[in-house]
């Protein structure tokens, strides 16, 4: 059965309670269980590996008035089961990142929950719409366990860099203000923004890896040091044991 049939089916079950607080009540439901999955993955990442790829989390229900909104430019009619087939961002999840090394290393985490299904994947990292945004999006379903039943739930997942993400709230205020008609001058100012977030993001990921490189290096000086120390020490000794077997006899 698929997400939005399982949802329906939730719904009839509910009779006697608004249909839009139970759905409302099923995404808040998968948006926790993705959640701590992704605390869970953030943290076992902290014990592994001593390094948090995920900055900070940020989790939303859709607005009534931007589902409307979005129906209407889609063409449906406003309605409880038109919501559910055709919106696909009711609940959302962005994730943000220090690099973009971390978006892809994340998405595969994700990918491989067993109890997670990704159903689509749009990457506007490698294809950035012609506004210039870039992210990573992944539509997953999640399982939510209720009492009698399990119903699976859209959950989108956006994934992008703090440098991203600055951009694309700025500029959603922007044409937000203008109600999507925002002047040429304005969009070409935007696309050259994003052109400069790119190579933010290249110069901050390359100084990232030199860094590590570094790391690497004075440790591997390190374990030398300590070799030679060792061995050193070791002659120093098999010396003074020589020296003094000499004297003895």
């Amino acid at each position: 059965m698929k997400c939005e049939q399982q949802v329906e089916a939730a719904l009839k079950s509910y009779e006697d309670v608004d249909s839009w607080k139970t759905v409302i009540f099923l995404y808040n439901a998968a948006l926790k269980e993705v959640g701590t999955k992704l605390e869970i993955l953030n943290d076992e990442f902290q014990h592994v590996h001593q390094y948090n790829p995920i900055e900070h989390i940020k989790t939303r229900i859709k607005t009534p008035e931007s589902i409307v909104k979005k129906l209407k430019r889609y063409g449906y009619e406003t309605s409880i089961e038109n919501m559910v087939r055709y919106i696909n961002d009711i609940a959302g999840v962005r994730l943000i990142c220090s690099f973009t090394s971390d978006i892809y290393r994340l998405a595969e985490m994700i990918g491989n929950q067993s109890d997670l299904k990704v159903l689509s994947i749009k990457d506007y990292i490698k294809n950035p719409k012609e506004s210039g945004y870039k992210s990573y999006h992944m539509l997953v379903s999640v399982p939510v366990f209720l009492s009698d039943s399990v119903v699976d739930t859209k959950v989108e997942i956006q994934i992008r860099t703090i440098a991203m993400d600055f951009w694309a709230s700025l500029e959603h205020k922007i044409y937000y203000k203008f109600e999507g008609n925002a002047p040429d001058y304005i969009s070409r100012d935007l696309q050259e923004c994003a052109k400069m977030v790119a190579e933010l993001d290249d110069k901050m990921l390359s100084l990232n890896e030199a860094i590590q490189e570094c790391i690497v290096q004075a440790e591997n000086r390190d374990n030398m040091d300590g070799v030679l120390e060792n061995v050193i020490g070791n002659r120093k000794e098999q010396r003074s044991l020589h020296l003094d077997k000499a004297a003895g006899e």
